[in-house]
């Protein structure tokens, strides 16, 4: 199957940049565009001391897009030599967002590795790849927390 498109997610995190060599193989197979996307979860709080105030934005939240946006670009570079756009969305869920991504851009494929939490963490920090899966219409690659590259990727 050949791509057009992917969308690679990421957390700015390292556990993220597992999927990288896996979407990088399969969009120079195939010459796909990648979008590298990362969602900063918009978090909106009650001002101290007015509970019954409507809820604002988190104070400094341009600041951390700002820095999303720098860490993000600097991830990209993973795939130097391949057609890729870094974006950072600010948005209230996650896996809503990607899905939306997926279909604005044109995405026919979403790559994203998973943290491998289980039990209680994975209760309460919840799992973005799950949601994910639910919310795409298009293949969703999941790499797992313990995977390993194959030599070519």
């Amino acid at each position: 199957m050949k791509f057009q498109h992917i969308l690679v997610t990421t957390d700015l995190s390292k556990a993220a940049e597992r999927a990288f060599p896996f979407a990088r193989a399969l969009a120079a197979e195939s010459g796909a565009k990648i979008t590298l996307l990362h969602v900063v979860e918009a978090t909106r709080v009650i001002p101290h001391g007015a509970p019954f105030a409507p809820p604002m934005p988190s104070p400094g939240l341009d600041n951390v897009v700002d820095i999303a946006r720098e860490s993000c670009a600097k991830q990209a570079e993973a795939f130097t030599g391949l057609q890729v756009e870094s974006l950072v969305q600010l948005a209230g869920d996650v896996a809503p967002t990607i899905a939306q991504v997926v279909s604005e851009h044109g995405c026919d494929l979403v790559v994203i590795s998973t943290h491998g939490r289980s039990g209680l963490k994975r209760l309460v920090l919840g799992s973005v790849a799950e949601a994910v899966l639910r919310h795409v219409t298009v293949p969703v690659l999941c790499v797992p927390a313990v995977a390993q590259p194959t030599p070519d990727a």
